[in-house]
C-alpha cells in the first residue's frame, strides 16, 4: 500500500510541475502570497516642499532717502528721509515737517509703522500734499524688500522707493 500512495503522490507532483513549468518559461508572474501588491506598483515621486526664500533683515539704523511714490518722483531737496534705529523708532523728515513713530519690521518682511507724531510748520500747499502723501504712505506701510541698492515699501496706496544716504 506505501509503494501504492508513494507512485500517486509522485504522479500528483510531476502533474503541477508539468502545468506550472511552461508559465514559468514564459516569463510571467504567478506570484501569489504576501508582498505581491509591492512588486507591481510604480513608484510614485515624494513631495518636498519647496525652499523658503531667505528672509531678509530690516536694516536698522540706515538712513533712507525717497525716491518716488507710485512712479513719481520726489524732486528738489525737499525730499522725504527716514531712519529706523535699534529701538524700533522712526524718524524723519516728510518735505517740510518732521515725524516721528514706532516702526516694527515683522515676519515675512512686513512693517509695522505706528502713528506718526508730526510737527506743524506752514508750508505751501503743493509741498503740504506731497508730504501728506509720503506720511499717508509710509504708515500704511504693509511689505518691504531690498530690490538692487533701493528700499522698496509697499502699502495700500501704492509703492514708496528709497535710496540709502550716506
Amino acid at each position: 500500500m506505501n509503494r501504492k500512495l508513494t507512485a500517486a503522490l509522485a504522479g500528483v507532483v510531476a502533474v503541477a510541475a508539468l502545468a506550472a513549468g511552461p508559465a514559468l518559461a514564459q516569463g510571467t508572474n504567478n506570484i501569489t502570497g504576501f508582498g505581491q501588491a509591492g512588486r507591481n506598483q510604480e513608484k510614485k515621486p515624494q513631495y518636498v516642499p519647496g525652499a523658503k526664500a531667505q528672509e531678509k533683515m530690516f536694516p536698522l539704523g540706515a538712513t533712507w532717502t525717497a525716491v518716488s511714490l507710485n512712479g513719481k518722483p520726489f524732486n528738489g531737496n525737499d525730499r522725504p528721509t527716514f531712519i529706523i534705529d535699534s529701538q524700533y523708532r522712526a524718524r524723519g523728515y516728510g518735505g517740510c515737517n518732521t515725524f516721528t513713530a514706532t516702526a516694527f519690521p515683522l515676519r515675512e518682511q512686513h512693517l509695522a509703522v505706528g502713528p506718526l507724531a508730526i510737527t506743524k510748520k506752514s508750508c505751501d500747499k503743493g509741498l503740504a500734499a506731497t508730504e501728506q502723501a509720503f506720511l499717508i504712505a509710509l504708515r500704511t506701510s504693509g511689505a518691504w524688500d531690498l530690490v538692487g541698492s533701493q528700499l522698496v515699501i509697499r502699502t495700500q496706496n501704492g509703492e514708496l522707493r528709497f535710496d540709502r544716504t550716506l
